[in-house]
């Protein structure tokens, strides 16, 4: 049986004003996109989902800084191909006509809104669920028979599967979200039946007791959700931060041990480098001071040489008026004959000699002193002059112990104490959402609990257990066909909503085989979808089905031994192009895969094929040295 009904994406490009163009083709049946970590393969997945409706915002990843928009083409089952255009803030879309790739079209397009309405079709959901056939169509969403409009967000979220929802402990058709488990079982149902719950009487209305749990229900989940997307971005699971914690706690202390003795050390060579600065200021200006001294104690020298000479003047000068003849006085002008020589006389030359001898030995006392003060301070002026070199020798080798050992040392230490202090409180916050999280979780599974003691349990189906059948035998196919371990039997639980491999519940498994089996309930949707001719997307994208081959949880979960790798590609090799199968991988494909030319590789190396998602802008050079 075929159908003509479905879409494929052909491609997705990222646009940015001065920004090369960013696009990832794809064709019909199987392609895969693999290569190394952190190229963009797991934001090509978001991006697509953030295309088909999801909400943002999308993750804010270094590489996108400079785009602004992105163009998803998509050609559905009859040929016609269309694009849609978003901005990476969000909101709403735009519709053109054609595929365009690497840059917008010329035409303004047609707006379709974000939110899905089902009595207008000017919202993108409406849009792609009429080209698959699923337009104004109504799913149940509780026990007493409520519907609601399907809208694509429904029907995407089977068919689009990320690298966290592709290990998840819980069934394929839950969400985490209690609330919505009966909406996403009935989408189930839709496709595996091709009947809505249209023809649904509701039936009684819930209680006040249950709509108020039913809220809370809605609420935590709104908050968990929120907690989730910053979980996201945490560099590791609980346990891991703890033991981070614990090792960033050692290293801080550690680290402050060796800033306080770096610190004790600065301290005290900068006290000693002061106190050296200080007897140096000390010295020189006690130098001034002495070379001051010298000048003026110079000055009085020579004025104590003047005295000298004055008074050895007057002494001679005595001396010789004593030894002349009787004549006129020279003081008074009195002749001989009028002179009283036996009385006192201001003119009197002995005396004046006399006490012209007597200053000069008070003078010679003081040139004296004066010397030996002047011998004293030329004395201290040399010490302090040799003692200054010394005095600089000291502070230069401590100001370059300091500046080049210790200051940088010191600037290291405190950068390195407040980095790892600033990780710790990272860690710390990290721990507290986790801690949040966890309550969260615990208040959402105790306020389940509640609904489903009360005979409340919104999430039971009434699945056709001849659909339900018919699935697990092409879930089965596909397992045996990819060579699972041991593999005989695959049902489909109800209660569970999940499948039983062999008689084990999915969830019990390790995340390898979680992944894979995941993998297998969502390519065998669209195989069973497009065997009965029942509506479907007509596509499936997976992040990391073969986490068995990279991250197995042990020895249970571990596939490399076996050829699961190689089954498992080639299977999807010869899917029909009715059908798209778009697989995002770490590990490389075996080489044929390789060959394919809707392989393509993220090699992470900008010399070497494509280095990834968006293009690596080379660093500019360094300056070259003057």
């Amino acid at each position: 049986m075929t159908t003509t009904l479905g879409l494929r994406i052909r491609h997705l490009s990222f646009l940015g004003p001065n920004r090369a163009t960013a696009t990832v083709p794809f064709g019909p049946g199987f392609n895969v996109l693999y290569g190394a970590s952190d190229t963009g393969k797991s934001f090509v997945v978001d991006a697509i989902d953030f295309m088909l409706g999801g909400k943002g915002p999308l993750r804010d990843i270094p590489e996108r800084v400079g785009y602004d928009r992105i163009l998803l083409g998509i050609q559905n089952l009859n040929g016609k191909t269309f694009t849609i255009h978003r901005s990476m803030a969000g909101g709403s879309f735009t519709l053109f006509e054609g595929l365009h790739v690497d840059a917008m079209p010329a035409d303004k397009g047609a707006e379709l809104h974000e939110a899905h309405r089902d009595n207008r079709d000017d919202n993108l959901s409406r849009f792609l669920l009429s080209e698959i056939g699923l337009v104004d169509k109504r799913i149940r969403r509780n026990k007493a028979n409520d519907t609601n409009s399907l809208s694509f967000r429904n029907v995407v979220r089977l068919a689009v599967v990320d690298e966290e929802e592709i290990i998840q402990k819980r069934s394929p058709l839950s969400d985490g979200n209690l609330v919505a488990d009966t909406a996403n079982t009935s989408t189930f149902k839709l496709l595996i039946t091709g009947v809505d719950d249209s023809s649904l009487t509701s039936s009684t209305r819930a209680t006040a007791v249950e709509q108020s749990r039913i809220g809370q229900l809605e609420l935590l989940d709104q908050l968990i959700a929120e907690q989730q997307a910053q979980i996201r971005e945490l560099s590791g699971p609980p346990k891991e931060l703890e033991d981070q914690d614990s090792r960033l706690e050692k290293t801080l202390q550690s680290r402050a041990a060796q800033l306080a003795t770096t610190e004790t050390q600065y301290r005290e060579a900068s006290a000693k480098r002061r106190d050296f600065r200080k007897r140096r200021q000390d010295a020189e200006e006690r130098l001034a001071e002495i070379q001051v001294l010298l000048e003026r104690f110079a000055l009085l020298q020579r004025h104590y040489g003047s005295d000298v000479e004055r008074l050895e003047g007057i002494e001679e000068a005595g001396t010789l008026f004593s030894s002349l003849s009787d004549g006129a006085c020279p003081l008074c002008g009195a002749e001989p004959a009028h002179q009283h020589k036996g009385e006192a006389c201001e003119g009197n030359p002995e005396e004046v000699v006399l006490a012209a001898q007597a200053e000069l030995g008070k003078i010679a006392l003081l040139e004296d002193d004066l010397s030996k003060t002047i011998d004293q301070l030329k004395k201290e002026s040399r010490s302090l002059e040799r003692r200054l070199p010394t005095l600089e020798g000291n502070i230069a080798e401590l100001s370059t112990f300091i500046e080049s050992q210790i200051s940088p040392n010191l600037r290291s230490m405190r950068q390195s104490y407040s980095e790892i202090a600033d990780k710790k409180a990272e860690v710390r916050e990290a721990l507290g959402l986790f801690r949040t999280f966890k309550d969260l979780q615990d208040r959402k599974a105790a306020l389940e609990a509640e609904v489903k003691n009360s005979g409340g349990d919104p999430a039971d189906s009434d699945l056709p257990s001849s659909s339900i059948h018919r699935f697990s035998t092409v879930v089965l196919d596909l397992l045996k066909e990819w060579h699972f371990p041991n593999v005989q039997s695959v049902h489909f639980d109800q209660r569970q909503r999940d499948l039983v491999i062999d008689g084990k519940n999915r969830t019990s498994f390790g995340k390898g085989l979680r992944a894979i089996t995941q993998s297998a309930f969502s390519i065998g949707l669209l195989e069973y979808c497009r065997q009965q001719a029942t509506p479907h997307p007509g596509f499936v994208i997976l992040d990391s089905p073969l986490l068995s081959y990279k991250e197995p949880d042990g020895e249970d979960d571990d596939l490399r031994h076996t050829d699961l790798k190689q089954r498992f590609y080639h299977f999807l090799m010869g899917i029909p192009e009715n059908q798209q199968v778009i697989i995002v991988e770490n590990t490389d494909p075996p080489a044929d895969v390789q060959a394919l030319p809707q392989a393509i590789k993220f090699t992470s190396n900008p010399g070497d094929g494509r280095a990834g998602l968006f293009v690596i802008v080379p660093s500019a050079p360094a300056a070259p040295a003057s």
